[in-house]
């Protein structure tokens, strides 16, 4: 079995004040995921429903779960029921989504919007305009069962650190233009969630508040 205790520690050492760890567990077994919860780890992130919903009923109840990866609308009614935050959210259709099937289980689940920043194509994430667009709508405003956290990106995966950390940097920047317009009187918008395992000591360097990372604590993933 992988050292999970000494890896996971190994980062929580180098991760300053204020800067939370979401262990990405996806693809990893519930035994790794016990060896770290064993050591005081709580928040734990999954990417796919079904390995989520086994490991929900597997493992112990008070472990807070980030869903990470792209949620299609019709796997929500599956997570709704205890899932503790929806880091990927991006579209105003699946934050609809959201908010009727937590309206459904009677709570409130708390998201974070996820901007496309990354120069590298990918399919998924706002970008500053499109988020902007949303906010600027108004609908969420309506919207009693999901709370709006922060902001999620991931960095281009290059070896360019400079790159990466511009990339950081215009999410940080643009998390003070959304809190000033948007949500200035409301402490619950506070969340920045960037950085993975081959670049969260420059997310910290740029104002992130939760790191999302798998490979160092828990190894290569097993698939």
């Amino acid at each position: 079995m992988y050292d999970v205790k000494k890896s996971l520690h190994a980062v929580l050492d180098t991760l300053p004040s204020g800067v939370r760890l979401v262990a990405i567990s996806k693809f990893h077994p519930a035994e790794y995921i016990e060896a770290a919860y064993a050591e005081g780890q709580r928040i734990f992130g999954e990417s796919h429903e079904q390995e989520l919903r086994v490991k929900h009923e597997q493992l112990p109840k008070d472990i807070e779960w980030h869903f990470i990866g792209h949620l299609q609308t019709n796997k929500v009614k599956y997570i709704a029921p205890y899932v503790s935050m929806i880091e990927a959210v991006d579209s105003l259709k699946l934050l609809q989504e959201i908010n009727r099937q937590a309206e459904r289980c009677r709570r409130v689940i708390r998201v974070l919007l996820e901007l496309h920043i990354a120069e590298e194509a990918t399919k998924y994430g706002l970008t500053l305009d499109a988020c902007r667009e949303l906010l600027e709508g108004g609908e969420w405003r309506s919207m009693s069962h999901v709370q709006i956290c922060g902001l999620m990106m991931m960095a281009s995966f290059v070896d360019d650190q400079e790159q990466i950390r511009r990339e950081m940097q215009t999410a940080a920047d643009f998390f003070d233009e959304v809190k000033m317009k948007y949500f200035v009187n409301d402490d619950a918008f506070c969340e920045r969630s960037w950085g993975m395992s081959d670049d969260y000591r420059i997310a910290c360097e740029t104002r992130s508040t939760m790191v999302r990372i798998g490979t160092a604590i828990f190894g290569p993933r097993i698939y």
